[in-house]
C-alpha cells in the first residue's frame, strides 16, 4: 500500500502534508502535488494533515479517481522534491470546494 494525492489537490496545494513526511516523498507542480510511490513509507502521517482530504491510501481512491495512482508515480520522476510548508495557492480555499478539476491540473 502507498498513499495517493487526489483530484482535490488541484489548485489548492496545501503543503501541511509535506512537514510531516519522514522521507520527502512529495513532488511539487504548478498547482498540483504528488506522492512518489517507490519513496512512500505508508507512514500514514500525510493523511490527517490534509486539510481537504486529498490523501488516500491506494486502496481508497475511488473508481472515477484510479488514474491518479499512475499519475503520481509518473510526475513524481518529473517534479522535484518538497519537503517544508508554504503558502496555499491564493485562491485555494475557493477551488478546495470545485469537484471534477482534472482538467486544471498543471504540467
Amino acid at each position: 500500500m502507498t498513499f495517493v494525492v487526489t483530484e482535490e489537490c488541484i489548485k489548492c496545494k496545501y503543503t501541511d502534508c509535506v512537514e510531516v513526511c519522514p522521507v520527502d516523498c512529495f513532488h511539487e507542480g504548478p498547482n498540483f502535488l504528488v506522492i512518489d510511490p517507490d519513496e512512500c513509507i505508508d507512514c500514514t502521517l500525510c493523511e490527517p494533515e490534509c486539510p481537504i482530504e486529498a490523501i488516500r491510501s491506494d486502496d481508497d481512491v475511488p473508481d472515477h479517481q484510479q488514474h491518479f495512482i499512475q499519475l503520481n508515480a509518473e510526475l513524481a520522476k518529473i517534479w522535484p522534491v518538497i519537503s517544508e510548508k508554504k503558502d496555499a495557492l491564493p485562491d485555494a480555499d475557493e477551488w478546495a470546494k470545485v469537484t471534477d478539476k482534472t482538467q486544471y491540473l498543471e504540467r
